[in-house]
């Protein structure tokens, strides 16, 4: 019997203020985790340089996301700034119970709604060593306006108070450091004994040949 069999995956969310750095650390995170895969968000916002349809994010017109939530489709989905983000909620079910690890990287709000369908997710909050330095990580993407760098800058301030209800902080200085500290706290949680009794009682039944 496979460990998958006897283990639901893990529910790991990367979430944190506008413009920390969640996309920064999620690529190089899932490349140091090879047993984490990514859960791709749905969003209305517009697609950035650089990003593709299917991999960055689904992107969906506002009429499409709209139906979507009539239908019932997301596990969460938010208003945030103008546009609607959510995770598709089948894909993320049946991968759990599979016993797949899922890496999930939303807002703030998103995050807490994952944590009251999925009790066990492991909440991950990445903090700015400084909001100056929150800020010059807004500002010098340059594919925002002034007006809308401000607002997003209020926001960042009024999800920082919610930092409280995740599992864990993670300040997001050095990229590096803040990778290794994420994939630490991914293998510590793999190895949690409510997660991991079931493996073990299945080999305490298992007879030698």
């Amino acid at each position: 019997m496979s460990e998958s069999s006897n283990k639901r995956g893990i529910a790991l969310v990367l979430s944190g203020p506008s413009g920390v750095g969640k996309d920064a650390v999620r690529e190089p995170l899932l490349a140091a985790c090879p047993g984490l895969r990514q859960s791709i968000s749905a969003t209305t916002r517009p697609m950035r340089p650089g990003e593709r349809d299917g991999v960055d994010y689904h992107f969906l017109t506002k009429e499409d996301f709209e139906a979507a939530i009539r239908r019932e489709e997301f596990l969460e989905y938010t208003l945030y700034n103008g546009n609607y983000y959510g995770t598709p909620a089948p894909f993320a079910k049946k991968e759990l119970d599979e016993g797949k690890d899922l890496l999930f990287k939303i807002e703030v709000q998103g995050a807490l709604n994952v944590k009251r369908f999925f009790p066990d997710a492991v909440l991950v909050f990445l903090v700015p060593p400084s909001m100056e330095v929150l800020w010059k990580r807004m500002t010098g993407r340059g594919t925002e306006d002034p007006e809308t760098q401000k607002a997003r800058f209020r926001t960042a301030y009024r999800e920082l108070e919610f930092a409280s209800q995740y599992d864990y902080i993670v300040t997001n200085g050095d990229l590096n450091e803040t990778v290794e500290h994420v994939r630490a706290i991914y293998l510590a949680e793999k190895a949690r004994i409510d997660r991991s009794m079931a493996l073990v009682k299945t080999l305490l039944q298992e007879e030698i040949q």
